[in-house]
């Protein structure tokens, strides 16, 4: 019975090792915190389209722009005129501009999560020194820093131009104070709905759709509801049915807290007790946006 023997292995030159120019890194060790700050500054600038191609920053600069010029044209107003006080208040902005807000959280939460859900590189950001509540505060941070800049740049133009204007000071200073106070937890809430949606499907034209559809058809349905409400007389339910509505719970709050107006059929907003259930709501939903993002994200990356 005949025995294969194996061939005996290379001699002389046929058995070295070649140096093909790999080299461990002796450089710093950053850290998780180093890589959520980056996270966080590229996602930031991605919402305004900062570099990536010219396309994709048409639609977040010409929102932004839009959001600034009706305020630029009220300061001009108020200056020729000599008015002794701002077209509208400065917690109005935002409600008035609801539609350009929505457009643009419908637009840019699915740029910041599905393209990444769609190629597949979130278990790659999750095999460097970062975890998922990293990833997700990193992401939401960016996202409500960029929906913050979006809805306090109008309020700044308004304040700057009332002190030109030289309207009273302490009082524009107080609206001014409100204002942000208002368009900061806007941007939470909003931030936090709109990456939950954008964060269920890897589709950015689906996520584009749905972060629309529950933000106008939520306050669609709700002013509807508030306005049978009003005719029928029922005022005492218009404050409650303002709870099922982002834009509406938003105008609750600054109606019950901060000195403004209702935007509610008949002017009716919630009172002290009914707004401590909004300020709640609105915490509630932003605190359950966080979670959902954590649980999604720890699927994914598994």
């Amino acid at each position: 019975m005949a025995v294969e023997h194996s061939a005996a292995p290379p001699s002389g030159d046929g058995a070295r090792i070649h140096n093909i120019g790999y080299r461990s890194y002796d450089g710093p060790r950053l850290g998780r915190a180093y890589a959520r700050r980056s996270l966080y500054s590229q996602s930031l600038r991605g919402a305004y389209g900062l570099g990536r191609s010219v396309k994709s920053k048409v639609l977040p600069m010409l929102l932004f722009v839009v959001m600034c010029v009706p305020a630029a044209i009220m300061v001009a107003v108020a200056v020729a005129t000599k008015a002794k006080d701002l077209p509208i208040a400065y917690t109005d902005n935002a409600l008035i501009m609801q539609g350009v807000i929505s457009l643009y959280v419908a637009s840019q939460a699915p740029q910041s999560v599905s393209r990444d859900l769609r190629f597949k590189t979130v278990p790659l950001y999750f095999s460097r020194p970062i975890e998922t509540a990293d990833y997700v505060r990193a992401k939401y941070a960016a996202l409500a820093s960029a929906m913050f800049i979006l809805t306090a740049a109008p309020l700044l133009v308004l304040y700057v131009g009332a002190l030109l204007a030289k309207l009273d000071f302490a009082d524009q200073t107080k609206g001014f104070a409100q204002g942000l106070v208002s368009v900061a937890l806007l941007s939470l809430l909003f931030a936090g709905l709109g990456l939950v949606i954008a964060a269920v499907t890897p589709r950015r034209g689906f996520g584009i759709a749905a972060v629309i559809a529950v933000l106008t058809i939520s306050y669609g349905a709700v002013s509807t509801l508030q306005a049978i409400a009003d005719a029928r007389n029922n005022t005492g339910a218009i404050p409650w049915i303002g709870l099922f509505s982002p834009v509406t719970l938003i105008d609750g709050v600054q109606t019950a807290f901060l000195g403004a107006t209702s935007s509610a059929p008949g002017g009716v907003g919630p009172g002290t007790g009914e707004g401590i259930v909004y300020v709640l709501a609105v915490l509630g939903l932003i605190a359950g946006a966080y979670g959902l993002l954590l649980r999604r994200y720890k699927k994914v990356g598994m």
